[in-house]
């Protein structure tokens, strides 16, 4: 079974929410800022980079186009890079400095820029239908082109995130023991523990290989905190969880159970599953990892529309 990360870089879904929830953590302002910067170009470019590669492939073979398919889409344009260079070269400048993370954000605006432009003459000989004039020679050769420029980006993508989350899963320990030192462990403290151990789930699900002990603990200590938040969010006299918070709770840790049974249980994709899996619809496949990545970011969603408390 191919694991969470596999599915997304396949699948066209939505990656960003990874980031978004922990970057309010409380900061100095020039440290909000710098980190707001490289989330600011995630958020805005990295999906719809990955879009545009899944609607590539869902018609093109590995070995390329060869103008005998039966359907061609093209691919998608993404978004002008310019203020992600502009931000990512103002926020390298801020304090803290941090000279690894600064450079995944530099080789991340790099590598998005560089996409750009290829994507867009990509998407104007295909949207022209130009291959039908030159029997899909400029196709094939954009082909090893636009290969290189999705995994360069992949690659840089993967190393921002991964300092950003670095970042961020400090932020939210500290604020974590802060708010149970301060309030003790009541509404603020769930729901904060409750995003920490979602993102843990959907950790254990991004790896090469599934270990099924991993997720299996990963998904129940969630559920406990998942119970626990549930029942003070009905409580009278401290402040309340949103009933839309937790339901999106409960939905994620529904399809991280879904998930588990089917690598445990070693339950196949059936074909039409396969087929909205490979179409970039997975979410609609009932425990899959793009449903699990849709559901997490439902959750997301909710928390930072105010869970927070």
């Amino acid at each position: 079974m191919k694991p969470v990360h596999a599915w997304v870089l396949a699948g066209a879904t939505v990656l960003i929410a990874l980031l978004a929830a922990d970057v309010a953590a409380a900061q100095a302002p020039p440290a909000n800022e710098k980190i707001n910067a490289y989330v600011g170009c995630i958020n805005r470019l990295s999906e719809r980079a990955y879009d545009s590669r899944a609607r590539y492939f869902s018609w093109v073979s590995k070995n390329g186009p060869t103008g005998r398919e039966r359907i061609i889409y093209g691919t998608y344009t993404i978004y002008d890079t310019s203020d992600c260079r502009k931000n990512v070269e103002k926020a390298n400048a801020l304090e803290p400095r941090d000279a690894e993370l600064e450079a995944a954000a530099s080789a991340y605006a790099q590598a998005v820029s560089r996409l750009e432009p290829l994507l867009q003459e990509a998407d104007d000989y295909y949207s022209q239908q130009d291959y039908k004039d030159d029997r899909m020679t400029k196709g094939k050769a954009l082909h090893p082109r636009l290969v290189a420029a999705w995994d360069a980006f992949a690659s840089a993508d993967q190393k921002l995130r991964n300092g950003v989350e670095a970042i961020n899963d400090k932020r939210a320990a500290e604020r974590l023991a802060e708010i149970e030192q301060s309030e003790g462990r009541k509404a603020r403290y769930h729901v904060e523990a409750l995003m920490i151990h979602a993102k843990r789930v959907l950790r254990a699900q991004n790896t090469a290989k599934s270990d099924l002990a991993t997720i299996t603990q990963a998904v129940n200590e969630y559920e406990s905190i998942v119970k626990a938040a549930e029942q003070l969010s009905g409580a009278e006299g401290d402040a309340k969880i949103g009933s839309m918070f937790i339901g999106n709770a409960k939905s994620f840790l529904t399809t991280a159970k879904q998930l588990m049974r089917r690598i445990r249980d070693k339950v196949p994709y059936s074909t039409g599953d396969k087929m909205m899996l490979n179409a970039g619809s997975g979410w609609m496949v009932e425990g899959s990892p793009p449903r699990l990545l849709r559901d997490y970011n439902q959750l997301i969603e909710s928390y930072n529309s105010g869970a927070r408390i």
